[in-house]
């Protein structure tokens, strides 16, 4: 357990900050001839223009605990499920998306950060950053069935079907832990050569890729041997971070946190073939590949909607949605998405949900 005050906890909000998340206090919106700018401990960048959110709301799910922050979140689309990453109360909350109620939440998951749903499994995975550690859950049951140590500061998570591993980004530590899905024993380690960001499989090219934003670019990851076959430069993106696919079409969609830019990237060539503003510290993305649209939630409350045409994003809606607003995941069956907010309409933390409009 993370004391405040603590050492680590004080190095985990150094390294928030160096990834220029808000905190407290950190966060002014300024209008300075006429320019709005979102100003994160003096660094300012210009917010996108406004574009008005093709999206309704449709429902909004109380959740339990406090206002502390959210990270990840994960659907099983077939069962309507969806799993909650509650950082700042040590737990995932499962929420049942159908009949719109909490099914149970998780606990003893220090500093939980990534959250993975992998429904031909019936498992759930957490990383537990506060222990350094990958946590194997029964999705059924919410009993805890495996803990695996990783390397420092495990954040995002992907699963690899073909060989039925589970991959964890250590964030500072700079590596990726490689884990058996079904038993959680160590499978091996990647290391990246700088902090990393997010990590996600190709199952087209049966690559894992990763953003590595210490170096700036785009690690693809032999499954099998664990070793980097292919290092992708990302001209014009400073610190990647989020990462998103599109299989089918070879892309792949790259967040840059420090500033507010959304890239796309031949995946075949290796060439950045687009880029799109976006909200102010972009964070986490998710891919409804049956609608072609990409969801990026920003640090700043920002949601940016991109719709792909012919390999090309375009911008379907830019604006603020809502403070802490920086955790999206979508459900490809309904093409609702979902966030996560420490205060909805009664200040109590809640769960927004969307569809798109007609």
């Amino acid at each position: 357990m993370t004391v405040p005050g603590s050492t680590r906890d004080a190095g985990w909000r150094g390294r928030r900050r160096r990834r220029l998340l808000a905190v407290a206090g950190a966060v002014t919106i300024a209008a300075v001839a006429g320019v709005a700018v979102f100003l994160v401990g003096g660094i300012g960048s210009t917010l996108p223009p406004r574009v008005e959110l093709s999206q309704r709301i449709i429902a909004q799910v109380p959740l339990p605990g406090d206002g502390s922050r959210f990270d990840y979140a994960s659907s099983d689309d077939q069962r309507g499920l969806l799993f909650i990453a509650h950082l700042g109360a040590g737990e995932v909350i499962e929420v049942d998306t159908r009949s719109h109620h909490v099914v149970r939440t998780i606990p003893n998951l220090a500093q939980v950060h990534g959250v993975l749903v992998v429904p031909a499994l019936h498992r759930v995975y957490a990383t537990a950053t506060g222990t350094n550690e990958v946590v194997g859950v029964d999705e059924d049951t919410g009993q805890v069935l495996t803990r695996t140590p990783t390397g420092d500061y495990p954040d995002g998570l992907a699963y690899d079907p073909r060989r039925n591993t589970v991959w964890t980004t250590n964030e500072t530590g700079g590596t990726e832990t490689v884990i058996d899905a079904a038993t959680g024993a160590p499978r091996g380690s990647t290391d990246l050569g700088g902090e990393v960001g997010n990590v996600t499989y190709d199952p087209t090219g049966d690559r894992m890729w990763v953003a590595v934003q210490g170096r700036g670019d785009l690690a693809a990851i032999d499954p099998t041997t664990h070793a980097v076959t292919r290092r992708v430069l990302l001209p014009g993106c400073d610190h990647p971070h989020g990462l998103s696919l599109d299989p089918a079409d070879r892309l792949g969609f790259v967040a840059c946190d420090a500033n507010a830019t959304l890239l796309t990237v031949d995946l075949a060539t290796g060439q950045t073939i687009g880029s799109s503003p976006v909200g102010p510290q972009p964070d986490v993305l998710a891919y409804d590949p049956g609608a072609h649209r990409l969801y990026v939630a920003a640090e700043s409350g920002w949601v940016t909607l991109l719709d792909l045409h012919n390999r090309q994003l375009g911008i379907a809606g830019s604006d603020h949605l809502a403070d802490g607003a920086h955790v999206v995941a979508v459900d490809e069956l309904t093409h609702h998405a979902y966030y996560p907010l420490p205060a909805g309409v009664d200040g109590h933390p809640a769960l927004l949900e969307t569809e798109p409009r007609p």
